[in-house]
């Protein structure tokens, strides 16, 4: 019996220590066509009353051919936007709708704090932590995908080490 015991003990520990762990950024990753949508979150609402919010992810382009993002919505607002950010001529940095977002072959796309992301305006209810949103993305080739977003605390700056911005388009 005793050696049962230690058998199944060693075999447990042989799987525990062989399995990967998944961590959150993997088991929430999504697949349509050449492209993988990477660690989408977005960050909770400041406040009950907020109209806006941002949502982020990485784009990257598996295929042999460019892919653009054509539109973005989601249920939690009445709309939805491609954004950027540039400095107006007196110095300060302003939003603006980007428009559709070209994710070049065999390249990755970044949609992060300060810089490109989804804009999501007129919101049906405050984003909050520990929640998730489903957004639809809509791409030129791959086609449409619902992903559910994570939504971090606020203030939440994601990843940032995760590479370069491309704004190509």
């Amino acid at each position: 019996m005793k050696s049962i015991f230690i058998g199944i003990a060693l075999a447990f520990t042989a799987f525990i220590t062989s399995t990967p762990v998944i961590t959150t950024a993997q088991a929430h990753d999504f697949k349509i066509g050449d492209i993988e949508i990477k660690q989408p979150w977005a960050r909770a609402s400041a406040t009950k009353n907020a109209k806006a919010g941002g949502a982020f992810l990485s784009l990257h382009n598996m295929g042999q051919k460019d892919d653009i993002l054509l539109s973005a919505s989601s249920p939690i607002a009445k709309k939805s936007e491609i954004h950027g950010h540039k400095m107006d001529d007196n110095g300060m940095m302003k939003m603006y709708e980007y428009g559709p977002l070209t994710i070049p072959a065999k390249s990755m796309v970044e949609l992060k704090p300060g810089g490109l992301h989804i804009m999501l305006m007129k919101l049906n209810s405050p984003l909050i932590e520990g929640k998730k949103v489903p957004i639809t993305l809509n791409f030129k080739y791959a086609g449409d995908i619902t992903i559910m977003v994570n939504i971090d605390k606020v203030g939440a700056m994601g990843n940032m080490k995760m590479g370069n911005m491309n704004s190509s388009n």
